[in-house]
Parts: structure tokens; sequence; C-alpha cells
């Protein structure tokens, strides 16, 4: 099972900006579709964007133009650059690794990097 460590939380300002990393422990991450989640208190976790291995990306409507998803797989590194943050942001944000049917693989989270956005 994949190992996946995220990191790049804070507070943060409205209209400020943070960039979340998801290292993952794997030698075969290219083969994986990636994605954020997140989940604010009393509330369910939704999904925020993914990127597949081929590097299509999706986003959530609330934050389509504002967060950016990218992956480098030389480093097995997923990132989520956040821009023009609104306090609606503020969420533990959840790193998932979902890996291609058929070949015995399971699908991972992590543990969890807290963003809130407050003045």
């Amino acid at each position: 099972q994949v190992q996946l460590v995220e990191s790049g939380g804070g507070l943060v300002q409205p209209e400020g900006s943070l960039r979340l990393s998801c290292a993952a422990s794997t030698s075969i991450f290219r083969i994986y579709a990636m994605g954020w989640y997140r989940q604010a208190p009393g509330k369910q976790r939704e999904l925020v964007a993914t990127i597949t291995s081929h590097g299509s990306t999706n986003y959530a409507d609330s934050v389509k133009g504002r967060f950016t998803i990218s992956r480098d797989n030389a480093k097995n590194m997923v990132y989520l650059q956040m821009n023009s943050l609104k306090p609606g942001d503020t969420a533990v944000y959840f790193c998932n690794a979902d890996p291609p049917r058929g070949l015995g693989l399971t699908g991972s989270w992590g543990q969890g990097t807290q963003v809130t956005v407050s003045s």
C-alpha cells in the first residue's frame, strides 16, 4: 500500500495562497491517479481535484479557477496550488492515491493537513 504524507497546510488570510504537497512512497507512482479531498468540521469529505496518470485534471466547481493540481512523477509528488483562498476553504485536506483496476493494488489516504483561512 502506498504511504502518503501531506505538508504545506497552515493559517492564511482570505485571498492568500498556499501550496500543499503530497509525497508518495512507491516506485510505480506514475500509474496512480491522484487526488486532493477535504473535510470541514461537521461535513463529509469532498473531492477538490484529481489528476490522472496521464495528467488530465478535474476540479470541484467551488475551486475552479483558483486551485491547480499537478504532479511530478520523477519525484513521486502531487501538489495543490491554492490561490484566492476563502474562509469556506477551511478544512483538513487529504491526499489520495487511486490505482488502476485489475492489478491487485489498493488505494491510500494520507493523514491530512489543516488549512485555515481566516483574518
